[in-house]
């Protein structure tokens, strides 16, 4: 089963008759131009059984952003991945095929780890 954010800040029951839940926005966040994001690109191995892969995180916007990124990245490289709480995960070694590619894109301040 997949776990839903509860977007009701903690409050699981309320004896007020006229309450209503404020539902939050977690796309609230608007994307910062490329230019201006500072993003990190390194490789993990733990609890992986040994397989390489490439994480980038540090992305500032939108989670459909976020999401058109990963595929983006993942077109690049010719491999799987995905995106998870925050993190764009790409299958093996690629750091430096996403570095090129997000400097050619605008994120000029995106570096490998």
């Amino acid at each position: 089963m997949s776990k839903q954010k509860d977007t009701r800040s903690g409050i699981i029951y309320s004896t007020d008759p006229s309450f209503k839940y404020n539902d939050r926005q977690e796309n609230a966040h608007e994307t910062l131009q490329p230019e201006m994001q500072a993003m990190r690109v390194r490789l993990e191995t733990k609890n992986r059984g040994g397989k390489a892969v490439t994480i980038v995180e540090g992305f500032i916007g939108s989670e459909k952003d976020k999401e058109q990124l990963a595929k983006s990245l993942k077109a690049c490289c010719g491999t799987g991945g995905s995106y998870k709480e925050g993190e764009i995960l790409i299958q093996g070694d690629n750091r430096d095929k996403i570095t090129s590619w997000l400097n050619k894109n605008g994120y000029k301040l995106a570096r490998k780890m």
